[in-house]
Order: C-alpha cells, then structure tokens, then sequence
C-alpha cells in the first residue's frame, strides 16, 4: 500500500503549477484541456501565452517528480483544495477496500476500467488502484523524490482521518494515517467539505 498520488483545487493553478516546477523540482507531465470543440494533451515547452492565444481551456495540469504525482485543477479555492488521494495496493488490499466500501454504502465509482473512486462521505474521495505497470514505474522512481508526510487543514479531523484509516484497513494515531512510507495528517482550523492542502515532506 502506497500513496503516490494527491488532485488538488485551486483558483491559483499557474502559481501552485509554477510552485511545483520551480520551488519542489517538479517536471510537467502535461496540461489536458479543450480548443474549442477539441479535447487536447499539450506536452511540456508550450508557453501559457501561446496557449493562451490558441484559446486553450484547461481541464487539468499533471506534474511529477520521483514517485508522487501530482494533478491541479481550476476551481474556486485561493489555498488549494484536495479532491482526492491516490493509494496504490496490491490485489487482496484493492478486493479488501471495495468490499469495506460495499458493506458501507459508499459510493464507487469506475473510469473506463483503469480507475476506481470511492467516497468517503468526508469531503474527499479516494482514487485507488490494484497493481499496474506505470504505478509500478513510478514508485520504482522513489530513491529521486518519495512523499514523506501530506498534511491536510480540515474542519473535522478526526472524522476525516478516521474515515481514511477505516476504509484502507489502517492503524490511526492522532489524527495520522500511516499508508506505506507516507503519512496523511489531518490538522484542525480548516475548511468544511474538502481539506485544505497545509503541508507537504518529502524524502
């Protein structure tokens, strides 16, 4: 079990995505969005001005760096906001979660086979995936860069670390969840409905 993964809101997209290019040493996998009636990938080394002129309308941003991937999108929060977390397992973990999450009603959601949503009725959702060769790829990547700790502001800690621990099966200590070599902290003073992104550690 691993976090390699977060989606963040935010109405700051080109200040957060600059953060992570320049500050954290991230690289830009690429920017998907729309020209016109066209749904288009933009790889890295297209300027915004550029894109800018072409009409583009972004849907979403992807960055990485070692094994944490990173996702930004436009939405109505200054201090971004998560959406959801990515947590890779293996086949018995992955069947383990999806049960749990049947037997609570939660809701689950499956993209075209290659992704699967579950609601934690916290504010947040969980993207998680059974073993695959590019989650494989990246995580081999963890000597580069590996997520230490995320910490999250929320207005109800306890209920949204809680939630999380619940449905991956995992100890909980003071608001913290240990999933793999990361830790997922939920801190007091935040926002209801999606947590605030407070902190990052990475190692």
């Amino acid at each position: 079990m691993q976090l390699f993964h977060y989606h963040l809101v935010t109405s700051q997209l080109r200040d957060v995505e600059a953060r992570y290019l320049g500050k954290l040493g991230f690289h830009l996998v690429a920017r998907y969005g729309r020209v016109g009636d066209d749904h288009v990938a933009v790889e890295p080394g297209i300027s915004w001005e550029k894109l800018d002129r072409d009409g583009f309308k972004l849907r979403l941003s992807e960055l990485e760096r070692g094994a944490v991937n990173v996702v930004v999108q436009p939405g109505h929060w200054r201090v971004p906001r998560v959406d959801h977390l990515g947590v890779a397992l293996d086949e018995d973990e992955f069947h383990d979660v999806l049960e749990r999450a049947s037997q609570w009603n939660l809701r689950v959601q499956e993209h075209g086979g290659r992704r699967t949503f579950i609601a934690t009725n916290a504010g947040y959702r969980l993207e998680v995936h059974p073993p695959r060769d590019w989650i494989d790829d990246l995580l081999a990547a963890e000597r580069e860069l590996r997520l230490v700790e995320l910490q999250l502001r929320a207005d109800e800690p306890e209920t949204k670390s809680g939630a999380l621990a619940d449905i991956l099966g995992v100890e909980l200590a003071e608001n913290s969840v240990r999933i793999g070599t990361a830790a997922v902290t939920f801190v007091a003073g935040g926002p209801e409905g999606r947590p605030e992104l407070y902190g990052e550690r990475f190692g």
